[in-house]
């Protein structure tokens, strides 16, 4: 089942079920989808589609380090409730020591070894592990590779 098909037909199963916030947040998601189709005149496949999930999974981490910057918890709470509805249709996240095996590769096969050359390397890396990891985690690991070669 395409993962366009799997968010509606979760959509109305939370629909049946009164459920406020996955409703909430699965009727944002498919607008986005729809968002992005419109934009690019063409209907999206599963890795366009997570990579609207990604953009959506990125805002709500934000939100929740700008909230709690304003000690606003009761607004936390709800960007974490919504974070884990989302963050159950992208697919299992890997590990740090599996992010830097990755970025090891990437690097050898760039043959990069100054900290000028993370360009090349993230998107070579970034294209493998997209939607599987945290980019800003993934800069992280990069770097600290780079900076110790």
């Amino acid at each position: 089942m395409a993962l366009r098909d799997k968010l509606k037909d979760d959509l109305k199963q939370a629909l049946r079920a009164r459920d406020k916030i996955r409703t909430s947040v699965l009727r944002l998601l498919l607008s986005e989808v729809k968002n992005a189709e419109i934009a690019q005149r063409e209907s999206l496949d599963d890795g366009a589609v997570l990579g609207v999930l990604g953009r959506e999974v990125r805002r709500h981490r934000e939100s929740i380090e700008s909230f709690k910057k304003g000690n606003r918890s009761d607004l936390v709470a709800q960007e974490e409730a919504e974070l884990s509805i989302l963050m159950e249709y992208l697919p299992q996240q890997l590990s740090r020591e599996e992010i830097i095996a990755a970025a090891r590769q990437a690097i050898k096969a760039v043959n990069a070894v100054q900290e000028k050359d993370k360009g090349r390397v993230m998107s070579q890396l970034m294209a493998q592990l997209k939607g599987r990891s945290d980019g800003r985690l993934v800069s992280e690991v990069v770097s600290e590779l780079l900076a110790g070669s």
